[in-house]
C-alpha cells in the first residue's frame, strides 16, 4: 500500500473529513485535494507526512512541482506556520503567480498586512511574474486594514498600468480602500470615473465610509444609488439602516424601511429586525422598535438585548429592566450584552441593592471576566452611591480597556475624590493606556472639585496636547467650573473670551452658579441677563438669578425674575428625591403630602431638625424666595424632598445602616448644613447624589469639604 493511499485511510478515520471525500476514494485527485482538505481542517500532522512523502519522491524540489510547493504554503499559513511557509516560499526553484499570492493571503488573514506591502514589493523588483487581480485584491485589501492610504495610492497605479482596476473585485477593493481609509470625498470620484457601477462597487463604497465614521459622503453614495434605481441587497440595506443610525435621522430610517416593506424584503429576519430595533432606538423612537420586535417571529437574546438597548438609549431605564425580567419568563439567558445594558440602566436609576442582585447573577452566569460587564459593574457602583463597590470591582478585573479606567477615575471625580481620581489617572498612564477626551473630562472634574487650579492648567494646556486629544466644549466648560469655584473670575472673564468656542448654557450656568456661592452677585446677575437673552427657555438660569435676589433680600428682583418665567411660560423643574427601601423606590416632592405616611414623615423630621439644633444647626433662611417671616421661612425649608426622603430612611431602616438618595437638582444650603449634622445625630453613612456630583455625610462632615 502506497504512503498516499495511507494517508488518505488516516484521514478517513478522522470522521470529521469523511463527508468532504469523494466515493470511492480512488477517484479523488489525490495530492492538491489532501493538501487543501488538511489546510481546510487544519490537520498540520498529516499534511507534514505529505509534505513527507513528496520530499522522499523528489516532488518538491523541480521549477515543475510549484503547484504542491505552492498547496504546501497554503497549508502552513494556514496551521499558523509562517515562518515555515516563508522558508518553502524562498527555497522555491521557482515561483508563479499563485506562489507569490498565496504567501500574501497567508500573511493578511493572519494579520501580517505590512508582510504583504513588503512582499508585493520584493515581486515587482524581482521581475518574475507580473502581478494578477487576485494579488491585486489582496495588496490593496491590505493598504485598507493597515490604513496605509498613500501606499494604497502608489498599489492603485501600479495595477492601473498593468491594467488590472476593471476587474470587478479589484475596483471594489480599490472603493472601500478609500472610503475607510481617507474618508474624504475619493471614493466618490472612483465612483464617477467608472463606466457604470454595479450594486457590488456601491455596497464597497458605502460600507468602507461607515466604518470609517464619514456620514455625510455616506450619505451622498446612498443618494447615488438612489438615483441609479439599483435593486438594493442584504447588504445595502444593513448599511443604509447603519447610516440611519448613525446620524439619528428619523425621516430617511423611515423611507428606507418602508421601501424594505414595498420590495417585499424579510424584515423578519434576526439580523434585519435587530438593525431596525437599533435604529429606532438611536433615532429616539422605542415605541417603533417595540412593533419592530413584537412582529418578529425570531425572537432571541439578541434581539432582546436590542429592544433593551433601544429603551435604555431614550432614558426609560425602568421599562428596560420590565423587559429582562419578561425575558427571564421565556427562559432566554442573557448575555454579556445584555448584562451591560441592565447595570447601565441600574447606574442612571441609582438602584444600588437591584445592582447588587444582578451582580450575583452575572457572577453565577460567568460572565464577571468580560471587560464589558466588568465596566457596566464599576460604573453601576460607582453611579449608584457605592464608591468602594466600584472600586473593588475594578480591582477584581482581568482585564481592563480605556472605558474600564475612565469609569474608574469619573467615578471618583463625581464623588469628589479628586486625590484619588488623580492617582487613577497616573495608575492608568503607567499601565499603557492612552487617554482620551472622556479621561480628561474626568481629571479636570475632579481639579475642579477639588480647586486643585494649577493641575487644571496643567492637564488642560500640556497633556492633552502631549496624547493629542483635541479639547471640546465640555473641556472647556470643566475648566470654566474650575476657575470661578475657585473665584477667579477675572481669569474666567478673559478664558471664555479668548476660547476658540461658542458656550454653551452648561458653561453660563457653571458660572453663574459659582457667582451665586461665591457670592458675586454683581456679575452673577450680568451674567444672568446675558444667559436669559441667550437661552430665553432654560430655566435652571432663571432659578439662579432668583436665588441671587434673595440672598440679596432683593424681592422685586424675585418677582420680576418669576413673573418673566410665567410671561414666557417656562416653568421651574420641581425638586424630587428618591430612596430605595425594601425593593422600592419611594418619591418625595419638597412640601409633599401624597405620601401614605406623610404625616409620620413630618412629624420625624421635625423631631430630627429639633435634636440637631443643639448640635450647631440653624436654618438658613438668607436662602428663602419669598419675603416672609422667618418662621414661616423656617417651615419651608424643613420640608424639602431630601429632608423628607433622609426621614423616611431613617424610619424604615435598622440602625447604622447607610442610606442612599438622589436628587435630581442641586442639593439647597440648608438642607447641605442638616444632613451633615444628622449623619452624626444617627450614626450614619448617608449619601445624596444632586445634579451636579455626590456628597457622603458622615459624622457631622461631607466629602465635599463644603467646596461644592
Amino acid at each position: 500500500m502506497s504512503a498516499v493511499s495511507l494517508i488518505e485511510r488516516q484521514l478517513v478515520k478522522g470522521n470529521k473529513l469523511t463527508s468532504l471525500l469523494p466515493k470511492p476514494i480512488e477517484a479523488l485527485p489525490r495530492l492538491n485535494v489532501l493538501l487543501k482538505l488538511c489546510a481546510k481542517s487544519n490537520y498540520l500532522k498529516t499534511g507534514e507526512s505529505i509534505h513527507a512523502h513528496l520530499i522522499v519522491r523528489n516532488l518538491s524540489s523541480r521549477p515543475e512541482d510549484a503547484w504542491q510547493i505552492n498547496s504546501l504554503i497554503n497549508l502552513y499559513m494556514k496551521c499558523g506556520k509562517a515562518l515555515r511557509a516563508r522558508k518553502l516560499f524562498d527555497s522555491m526553484p521557482g515561483r508563479n503567480v499563485v506562489s507569490w499570492c498565496t504567501l500574501m493571503k497567508g500573511y493578511q488573514d493572519s494579520g501580517f498586512d505590512y508582510e504583504v506591502l513588503k512582499l508585493f514589493k520584493s515581486m515587482l523588483l524581482s521581475g518574475e511574474p507580473q502581478p494578477n487581480e487576485f494579488v491585486a485584491t489582496v495588496v490593496i485589501k491590505s493598504c485598507s486594514s493597515f490604513g496605509r492610504i498613500q501606499q494604497g495610492k502608489q498599489c492603485h497605479g501600479c495595477f492601473l498600468k498593468h491594467g488590472l482596476t476593471s476587474h470587478e473585485y479589484v475596483r471594489n477593493t480599490l472603493l472601500y480602500m478609500y472610503s475607510s481609509c481617507s474618508g474624504t470625498r475619493e471614493a466618490i470620484r472612483v465612483l464617477d470615473d467608472l463606466p457604470s457601477c454595479d450594486l457590488l462597487a456601491f455596497n464597497s463604497a458605502l460600507s468602507g465610509y461607515l466604518d470609517h465614521g464619514a456620514l455625510e459622503e455616506g450619505l451622498e453614495v446612498l443618494r447615488k444609488m438612489a438615483i441609479e434605481d439599483l435593486v438594493w441587497d442584504e447588504v445595502t440595506f444593513m448599511s443604509s439602516l447603519k447610516l440611519c443610525s448613525s446620524l439619528r435621522d428619523l425621516n430617511m430610517a423611515r423611507r428606507i424601511h418602508s421601501r424594505m416593506v414595498r420590495l417585499g424584503f424579510h424584515c423578519g429576519d434576526v439580523n434585519v429586525s435587530g438593525a431596525l430595533i437599533n435604529m429606532y432606538g438611536k433615532c429616539g423612537k422605542p415605541l417603533y422598535a417595540q412593533r419592530v420586535y413584537d412582529g418578529s417571529h425570531a425572537q432571541n437574546i439578541v434581539l432582546n438585548t436590542s429592544i433593551m438597548d433601544a429603551y435604555f438609549q431614550n432614558k426609560s431605564y425602568e421599562e428596560a429592566l420590565n423587559l429582562f425580567a419578561k425575558m427571564g419568563n421565556r427562559e432566554v439567558p442573557p448575555n454579556e450584552f445584555t448584562f451591560a445594558v441592565l447595570l447601565n440602566s441600574i447606574a442612571e436609576l441609582s438602584l444600588l441593592k437591584h445592582g447588587g442582585l444582578l451582580h450575583g447573577l452575572v457572577v453565577k452566569s460567568g460572565y464577571r471576566n468580560h471587560v464589558m460587564v466588568g465596566n457596566a459593574l464599576v460604573n453601576m457602583y460607582a453611579k449608584s452611591g457605592s464608591i468602594q463597590d466600584a472600586w473593588k470591582a475594578f480591582s477584581g478585573m482581568t482585564f481592563r480597556d480605556i472605558v474600564t479606567w475612565n469609569a474608574m477615575i469619573c467615578g471618583f471625580s463625581h464623588h469628589g475624590l479628586g486625590k484619588e481620581a488623580l492617582e487613577a489617572f497616573e495608575e492608568m498612564m503607567v499601565a499603557g493606556e492612552f487617554p482620551n477626551r472622556i479621561t480628561f473630562i474626568g481629571v479636570l472634574h475632579a481639579c475642579s472639585h477639588m480647586g486643585f487650579v494649577e493641575q487644571g492648567h496643567y492637564y488642560f494646556n500640556h497633556l492633552m496636547k502631549r496624547f493629542n486629544v483635541q479639547p471640546d466644549l465640555q473641556h472647556y466648560t470643566c475648566v470654566v467650573g474650575l476657575l470661578s469655584k475657585a473665584g477667579l473670575f477675572e481669569e474666567v472673564e478673559s478664558f471664555m473670551k479668548e476660547a476658540p468656542i461658542e458656550w454653551d448654557v452648561v458653561a453660563w450656568r457653571a458660572l453663574l452658579n459659582a457667582c451665586y456661592v461665591r457670592r458675586n452677585y454683581s456679575l452673577g446677575k450680568k451674567v444672568a441677563e446675558y444667559a436669559i437673552e441667550m437661552y430665553p427657555n432654560d430655566s435652571g438660569i432663571y432659578i439662579l438669578l432668583s436665588n441671587i435676589h434673595a440672598k440679596s433680600k432683593e424681592w422685586d428682583g424675585v418677582a420680576r425674575v418669576r413673573s418673566l418665567m410665567k410671561e414666557r411660560r417656562v416653568k421651574k423643574e420641581p425638586g424630587v428625591s428618591w430612596i430605595g427601601i425594601r425593593n422600592q423606590t419611594h418619591m418625595f416632592l419638597s412640601e409633599d403630602n401624597q405620601h401614605s405616611e406623610i404625616v409620620l414623615i413630618y412629624a420625624k423630621v421635625k423631631e430630627v431638625l429639633s435634636k440637631i439644633r443643639p448640635l450647631g444647626y440653624s436654618p438658613d433662611v438668607s436662602g428663602a424666595y419669598h419675603d416672609v417671616d422667618e418662621e414661616q421661612s423656617e417651615n419651608n425649608l424643613s420640608y424639602h424632598s431630601e429632608k423628607l426622603a433622609v426621614a423616611y430612611g431613617l424610619m424604615k431602616t435598622p440602625e447604622n445602616s447607610p442610606l442612599y438618595v438622589t436628587k435630581n437638582v442641586r442639593i439647597c444650603d440648608d438642607c447641605h448644613s442638616a444632613i451633615k449634622l444628622i449623619s452624626k445625630l444617627s450614626n450614619r453613612l448617608i449619601v445624596v447624589r444632586d445634579s451636579n456630583r455626590f456628597h457622603h455625610f458622615q459624622d457631622g462632615q461631607c466629602s465635599c469639604c463644603d467646596y461644592w
